[in-house]
């Protein structure tokens, strides 16, 4: 069955960069909108950035944008999230997450998307 398995999660200072990846397996990787969602302890779950199938278009939560970067590599079925500047407030567990399609309104909710992993906790110590 399809897997997506997150990576790259720690305990990071505030200002510090974390870069998460998220491997797919047994997906046609690059036909899927990507996706990175985080849920802090006792909170939902949020959007925090997409990217389409080409990698032509992303869109990104207003509390991560010009910090975060989503990026993919179709040829390495990963998708990337390079986090900087990073705040206590973004200590979350992050996950990535697969759509079968692309609208700019669609890929901020959940329900957009088919297929999850697991998670990697984002830890930021003020």
């Amino acid at each position: 069955q399809v897997q997506l398995v997150e990576s790259g999660g720690g305990l990071v200072q505030a200002g510090g960069s974390l870069r998460l990846s998220c491997a797919a397996s047994k997906l046609t990787f690059s036909i899927y909108t990507m996706g990175w969602f985080r849920q802090a302890p006792g909170k939902e779950r949020d959007f925090v950035a997409a990217i389409a199938w080409s990698g032509g278009s992303t869109y990104y939560a207003d509390s991560v944008k010009g910090r975060f970067t989503i990026s993919r590599d179709n040829a390495k079925n990963t998708v990337y999230l390079h986090m900087k500047s990073l705040k206590p407030e973004d200590t979350a567990v992050y996950s990535c997450a697969a759509a079968p399609s692309w609208k700019q309104a669609a890929v901020l909710q959940y329900s957009a998307y088919d297929y999850w992993g697991q998670g990697t906790q984002v830890t930021v110590s003020s």
